[in-house]
């Protein structure tokens, strides 16, 4: 064991190699432990499990992550069982992003902490509460999930008597920032800097980025299917979907129904994950990197995909816009949570004491404060619970 300084906030006490995760075994860019910039609060180390291990622990013991069993993904949670939620989502994007991480030799741990938290932050009802909620905060600083969801890990968690929140590491802090607005980002310090300067976050956060959106971009279309709002037929007029419908037919001639459904959405994941590799391996491969902060001071991301793919992803992206996201009865869906985000913000703005009592008591010192205090909680509910006050308070 030794000590040194981080360069963050505080000195951290560090194995003197990666637990689980021997400096060898790791591409010289990845996050090693070793060279961390350590956690806010100083802790003493485990003698089991690495520094992104604990954080990955921390994250599913966490209340935020237990609410995302019930909060939307694409639709409203009471809806149906069988539709994915934002845990189920953040479970395939760990997956995803751990395939990954595994191929690449980067650091599996990290990869999945910031995959699984990446979400804590988003409000009942998907999208459209986001939105809506944003609409609600326009004069009080305005709302951004990925920030609310390093809220959440910084402050808004209540587990441990030595410190606030989850008090995760910088690197697993660095990837749930995925986006931020320049004028959060000041107020950040080292995390937001990156923003300010237009350079990119470590590896492992860009691979969850990528993971994130091959994750709903492929497993929408399973839901949407499940919901009947999209059809085979429909479905063959796009490119992606018809390259590998066609594989399946010619692979399993009588398939038919959801299992011709799965074999296709499995195919065109193995499809894009498999070019992610390749093609992220190959530019990391002509950068050469010597360590991770050579990743970070690129302008560019360089996690992606071939030209190819990319526009196959976009499109599938660009047809479930259409045809999901902007089904009649998915806006009208939306419209109803956006007035129910809009009055329960309303309410309590009027009467914080309607909040419960560690909410209701925290600071309201000025508009904005309050604003925020009611933006946390509104934010941290579930789609049922959302639904169950606006019947209470109307």
């Amino acid at each position: 064991m030794n000590i040194r300084k981080t360069g963050y906030l505080k000195w951290f006490r560090v194995p003197t190699g990666d637990a689980m995760f021997p400096g060898e075994t790791l591409a010289l860019h990845a996050a090693q432990e070793c060279s961390s910039k350590g956690r806010f609060y100083d802790e003493p180390t485990s003698s089991y499990r690495g520094e992104y291990e604990r954080d990955r622990d921390r994250i599913i013991h966490s209340t935020a992550f237990r609410r995302l069993m019930y909060k939307t993904q694409v639709f409203v949670n009471h809806e149906g069982d069988l539709y994915r939620t934002r845990l189920t989502h953040s479970l395939e994007v760990a997956q995803i992003g751990r395939t990954v991480a595994r191929a690449m030799r980067l650091n599996e741990s990290l990869v999945e902490a910031i995959s699984l938290a990446h979400d804590l932050g988003h409000t009942p009802f998907g999208h459209s509460g986001q939105d809506a909620l944003n609409q609600c905060m326009q004069d009080y600083g305005g709302f951004e999930h990925n920030l609310q969801s390093l809220r959440v890990v910084d402050e808004l968690e209540e587990k441990y008597a030595d410190f606030p929140g989850l008090n995760l590491t910088w690197e697993t802090r660095e990837g749930i920032l995925k986006h931020c607005s320049a004028r959060n980002a000041r107020e950040l310090g080292s995390l937001g800097k990156r923003f300010l300067d237009r350079t990119s976050p470590g590896l492992e956060a860009q691979i969850v980025d990528m993971a994130d959106s091959i994750a709903y971009n492929n497993h929408d279309v399973d839901d949407g299917v499940r919901a009947g709002l999209i059809g085979l037929r429909q479905l063959q007029e796009q490119k992606m979907f018809h390259q590998h419908f066609e594989i399946v037919k010619r692979r399993y001639a009588g398939l038919e129904g959801r299992r011709l459904i799965y074999e296709v959405i499995r195919g065109m994941i193995n499809y894009v994950v498999t070019d992610l590799i390749d093609h992220t391996s190959a530019a990391v491969k002509a950068l050469n990197p010597t360590c991770i902060d050579d990743i970070r001071n690129h302008k560019k991301s360089i996690a992606g995909f071939s030209a190819e793919v990319l526009d196959l992803h976009q499109g599938l992206k660009r047809f479930l816009h259409k045809n999901l996201y902007q089904h009649e009865q998915v806006r009208a869906m939306n419209e109803r949570t956006k007035e129910i985000i809009g009055f329960l913000f309303e309410r309590y703005m009027a009467n914080p004491a309607l909040m419960p009592i560690e909410f209701s008591r925290r600071d309201r010192s000025d508009n904005k404060t309050k604003a925020r205090v009611v933006a946390n909680y509104i934010a941290g509910m579930t789609d049922r619970f959302a639904i169950a006050e606006h019947e209470r308070l109307n």
